[in-house]
């Protein structure tokens, strides 16, 4: 386990915003991972993303890693925010702005009209 931890500390500090979810940004396999891609777009951040599905390691060795058992999972500058109820309530709130403008990651919020 300690190998794959490694491989996900090299993951989450190689980027600022990192997604673990289940399929790609462009065909999530989840709802829960279709609506955190929503949540990003919609806040204009860059972000990398992992498909867990394609890696059974990745995908136990992050719930182990973070000690959350559901995917996906987000991580902000290291730092593990949550996975889709956390970061829609962060947003809800306007508490995700803070934390972004906080951690200095450039967003840009997109207007729906």
């Amino acid at each position: 386990m300690a190998e794959i931890e490694s491989k996900i500390e090299k993951m989450i500090t190689n980027n600022d915003v990192v997604l673990f979810m289940k399929g790609t940004p462009d065909f999530p396999q989840c709802g829960f991972s279709a609506n955190v891609v929503g949540i990003l777009n919609y806040l204009g951040i860059e972000f990398q993303s992992y498909n867990v599905l394609e890696d059974i390691e990745l995908r136990e060795g992050i719930k182990s890693f973070s000690d959350w058992p559901t995917i996906p999972q987000i991580y902000i500058k290291k730092e593990f925010i949550g996975g889709f109820d956390i970061l829609k309530e962060m947003l809800e709130s306007g508490e995700i702005e803070d934390l972004l403008n906080k951690k200095e990651i450039n967003f840009s919020i997109k207007d729906s009209n």
